[in-house]
């Protein structure tokens, strides 16, 4: 019977990691620019004000879409259901602000049947989201 050699040139006993660690540095700087884009995954269209106030804390954000859909976070809501869902997001209901984002297309009376209804539910600190304006002259 003939005897076959089994003989492997080198032993590969060490794992190269740079590949991974390249990896992981291009993912790093992905999630690092795409962090603050993810502040609401509702889009509006905030209106322009001169005077904008920065937000650092963790909030409860409720949006009103150009289709006049209500958002509470991420989660779509009923009118009726808006205080409760606020509610049970908040961990102080007497001092904590609710911040209102609202698209610039949506009628005035949509936003004030949200404020009534955040107001009828004990809700008193409401803050208005906006983006500052653009200081360049056209």
């Amino acid at each position: 019977m003939a005897h076959l050699s089994r003989q492997t040139g080198t032993s590969l006993s060490d794992i190269n990691i740079v590949p991974f660690v390249d990896v992981m540095l291009v993912l790093l700087v992905i999630f690092m620019i795409t962090a603050p884009i993810l502040q609401s995954g509702i889009e509006v269209d905030v209106p322009k004000t001169k005077t904008v106030k920065e937000i650092a804390e963790s909030r409860v954000v409720v949006s009103i879409d150009r289709a006049q859909r209500i958002y509470v976070g991420d989660d779509a809501v009923n009118i009726h259901e808006l205080g409760n869902k606020v509610h049970t997001q908040m961990r102080n209901s007497q001092g904590e602000p609710v911040y209102l984002r609202c698209d610039k297309t949506v009628p005035f009376g949509a936003f004030a049947l949200v404020v009534d209804t955040l107001r009828q539910s004990n809700i008193q600190n409401i803050s208005v989201v906006t983006e500052p304006l653009d200081d360049t002259p056209r």
